[in-house]
């Protein structure tokens, strides 16, 4: 493992000083209603980087009444504007995609490459809903007597609060506004305030691509009560997309249920990664690195419990330690490096902590294990063994780059283990008996499955949990389904 001290470099101040950086409400950018503005951190330096316009309880008034306002009108737009609309913010997106990547990396720390993968994935959205926009339909019927035809209809659900995580900055938003654009609905966005820039620069995409004013308006803040809030009390607002804590979504559905909205949910993660004896373990090693070190652990479907048959769990720890050992650690700008920086402090002393109170219990490490001595909120990536079930990093996302390794010894074992949580987001499994691979894929109580890959998140396939993981889905053909109501129209025969 080898580090590198860096400062911000001139390259990315000078990306990050062509992003917008105050409210957008109604087509057009402004101050914050206070005048007020917070900091934006590069988690690899510590250094400030941007300011952004603190969003306030006016800011967001101004918002929601403006997406209420156009909604009406957006919704009668042509299917095929709105789906060219995506398209072309696909393809202004695909061409500004080193500098996207470049912005994310200094706001969020991810590596380039990782970076540029995102803002591939994120685009993405935008270019598969496209081609739902078209595609949104209805159906015909008669009643069982025949004398009553069923006309059935799809329609935008209304205006929409879409508020995302820091973790994923760009592609969280083109989830969201991907299917609220090609169903017609108007938005208000809330990006998170550790990493606003790239959907700050979404936003210039956006209206380059010919979005009309007050389909989406975005305000940033400091303080998410102080924006979210109001929207949800408006009376305005007919549906909720939130991604983030399951603590924070559990009070969303409470606001929610006051004016009965629309609710989507995706949360928090405890996703189990299963090798039996029978893997191959090369896959299964490939397979725990990408599951475990993408976005350097700070995903929700980061494998969070490593959980390997008694027969081969010391060969899997030390071959995943090898792995991980041999990574470099640094400013995710930098060439060569293949793990950047934690988001924020509190961040990297929660997985301390986690990792301090496993020791405690008995843990081994096997690599890493501490931060480097260096600016920037670094942690080594690290592999323990000999984890003790009742350790905290067991029942609590880890959020970072630590692999716990859990051995089993039976299948039944391990599907109690597996699911022995609140939350149920993802599992991973490996094993080449494919009667096992169905059995357990229908056991694992989550809402997506990775078989034989650590991989499963695409633009393609509903993401989504079930437990305390959230509701609904995002992406896939279900995907737009989230933004539209259903109307039945009843036709006597006569």
């Amino acid at each position: 493992m080898t580090t590198q001290t860096s400062t911000t470099s001139q390259a990315a101040r000078d990306a990050v000083a062509k992003v917008s950086t105050g409210v957008f409400i109604d087509g057009q950018w402004s101050e914050a209603a206070s005048g007020a503005r917070f900091d934006v951190v590069n988690p690899a330096t510590e250094e400030v980087i941007a300011t952004v316009a603190d969003g306030g309880p006016e800011d967001a008034q101004r918002a929601i009444e403006t997406a209420g306002r156009v909604q009406k009108e957006w919704a009668a737009t042509a299917p095929r504007e709105r789906s060219e609309i995506l398209r072309r913010a696909y393809d202004l997106i695909m061409a500004r995609q080193d500098e996207l990547a470049l912005i994310m990396t200094t706001e969020m720390g991810k590596p380039l490459a990782e970076a540029k993968g995102e803002v591939a994935y994120a685009a993405e959205f935008f270019r598969w809903f496209s081609e739902e926009a078209v595609r949104i339909g209805g159906d015909f019927s008669s009643t069982g007597d025949g004398k009553t035809r069923i006309l059935v209809s799809k329609e935008p659900v209304g205006p929409c609060v879409l508020v995302t995580p820091w973790n994923f900055p760009l592609a969280m938003g083109t989830r969201k506004i991907g299917p609220a654009i090609a169903a017609g609905c108007t938005m208000v966005f809330k990006p998170a305030n550790l990493t606003p820039l790239s959907s700050l620069a979404l936003v210039d995409i956006l209206v380059e691509a010919g979005l009309p004013a007050g389909v989406l308006n975005v305000v940033c803040t400091s303080k998410a009560s102080s924006v979210v809030s109001p929207w949800m009390s408006s009376g305005i607002a007919r549906k909720v997309s939130f991604t983030g804590s399951t603590a924070v979504g559990v009070r969303l559905l409470e606001q929610a249920a006051e004016h009965v909205m629309r609710s989507s949910m995706e949360l928090g993660g405890n996703a189990p990664f299963i090798v039996f004896e029978d893997a191959d373990l090369d896959r299964a090693v490939d397979g725990a690195v990408a599951a475990k070190m993408r976005n350097m652990g700070e995903a929700c479907t980061a494998a969070n419990r490593l959980l390997v048959q008694r027969s081969v769990a010391d060969e899997f720890a030390r071959r995943l330690a090898a792995r991980l050992g041999a990574l470099s650690v640094g400013d995710g700008a930098e060439p060569g490096t293949d793990v950047g920086p934690l988001v924020e402090e509190k961040a990297l002393s929660k997985v301390q902590e986690l990792v301090d109170d496993a020791v405690a219990k008995g843990a081994e490490v096997i690599c890493g294990g501490s931060r480097p001595e260096r600016p920037g909120y670094f942690y080594a990536p690290t592999v323990l063994s000999g984890v003790n079930p009742e350790s905290d990093l067991m029942n609590e996302e880890i959020f970072g780059p630590v692999a716990p390794v859990i051995p089993f010894d039976t299948e039944d074992e391990v599907t109690r283990l597996a699911n022995d949580t609140p939350w149920g987001l993802v599992g991973y499994l490996f094993t080449q008996d494919v009667d096992r691979g169905f059995r357990m894929g229908e056991a694992l109580e989550v809402g997506m499955v990775g078989l034989n890959t650590g991989i499963v998140s695409n633009p393609a396939a509903p993401f989504g949990g079930v437990k305390a993981s959230g509701l609904g889905r995002e992406g896939g053909r279900v995907g737009i389904e989230e933004f539209l109501e259903t109307k039945y129209l009843a036709m006597p025969r006569t």
